[in-house]
C-alpha cells in the first residue's frame, strides 16, 4: 500500500505543513498540489465540496506529492467509509465530544475485527494498493476535531480511545464554546490556555496534536510548542489575499488605474 506520508514524516518527529482545499474543483486542487505541501485537506464540512467534487479532487491530486485528507462534514458512518473507499489516507472529523463518539469514529474507520467499516475500497484500492485491505487499518491516520466545551471536559476519555491517531483543534469554534472572539490566531486567553492544555493531554496519551492556523507565523510558533500538524489558511483565503494585493498596488498613489 502507499505510504502515509503523515505516519513517515511523524517517525522522523517532523511537522507536517498541511494546505486547506474549500474551492469544488479539480484543477485548483491539483495546482495547491503541486506547490510543496506535505498534505491538502479538502474541507467537505465548511467548504464548498459534495462527495462527487471531493473524488475529482481526489484523482487530480494522484500525480503529485501532496498526499490527501479529507474532513468529513459529520461523525456520520456512510460519509466516512465511502470518503475513505475514495482514496482519502486520513479523515478528520469535527464536533468529537465524548468517548463514545471517539469509538464510534474508529470504528468506521478500521475494518473487522477492529472496527465496523464495510468492505469496497473502489477507488482506495486501485489509487493506494491492491494490498489496501490488509493495510488499511495501520496506514489510515484518524483525527478527531476538539472543538466544543464538552470535549474538553471528556478530553481525557477521547484521547485515550485505541485507534484514534491524533486531535485536531480548530480554533474558532473552540473559542465560541469559550466565549470568546471566533478567530485562528491571535486567539483570547482563555482559549490559548485550552489550546495548551489539549496539546498536553494528547502528548500525555501518546497520539499527535494539529491545529488549524490563518497565518505561516503563528503556525510556526506552535510547531514550536510541539503541535504535529499544522494547517495554514486555505486555497480561497490565499486567492483573496493575493488579488487584494495585486489590486492595491495597482490602485496605490500615482497610479493611472
Amino acid at each position: 500500500m502507499k505510504d502515509n506520508k503523515l505516519r513517515a514524516l511523524w517517525a522522523q518527529n517532523k511537522a507536517v505543513v498541511n494546505g486547506w482545499l474549500a474551492i469544488p474543483n479539480g484543477f485548483s486542487a491539483e495546482v495547491m498540489a503541486h506547490q510543496g505541501w506535505d498534505t491538502l485537506t479538502i474541507d467537505m464540512q465548511h467548504g464548498l465540496i459534495d462527495y462527487q467534487d471531493m473524488v475529482h479532487m481526489l484523482q487530480a491530486m494522484s500525480a503529485t506529492p501532496a498526499m490527501p485528507v479529507v474532513r468529513v462534514p459529520w461523525l456520520e458512518p456512510a460519509v466516512v467509509m465511502k470518503t475513505l473507499d475514495a482514496g482519502a489516507q486520513a479523515i478528520i472529523c469535527p464536533m468529537v465530544n465524548t468517548r463514545e463518539d471517539a469509538q464510534r469514529l474508529v470504528a468506521y474507520t478500521h475494518y473487522a475485527p477492529r472496527g465496523s467499516r464495510s468492505n469496497g475500497p473502489v477507488r482506495a484500492a486501485l489509487a493506494l494498493g491492491a494490498d489496501y485491505q490488509a493495510q488499511a487499518n495501520d496506514n489510515v491516520v484518524i483525527f478527531a476535531m476538539i472543538e466544543t466545551k464538552e470535549a474538553l471536559d471528556n478530553l481525557d476519555a477521547i484521547c485515550s480511545v485505541e485507534g484514534l491517531d491524533a486531535v485536531y483543534i480548530g480554533p474558532s469554534d473552540l473559542s465560541l464554546a469559550l466565549g470568546c472572539r471566533p478567530v485562528f490566531d491571535d486567539v483570547d486567553p482563555p482559549v490559548a490556555e485550552a489550546m495548551d492544555h489539549i496539546l498536553a493531554r494528547a502528548k500525555a496519551h501518546g497520539i499527535r496534536a494539529g491545529v488549524h492556523n490563518g497565518r505561516s507565523d503563528v503556525a510556526r510558533a506552535r510547531i514550536a510548542k510541539g503541535f504535529d500538524f499544522v494547517t495554514v489558511s486555505s486555497d480561497a483565503r490565499i486567492l483573496i489575499a493575493g488579488s487584494q494585493q495585486i489590486v492595491a498596488e495597482m490602485r496605490a498613489p500615482g497610479s493611472r488605474t
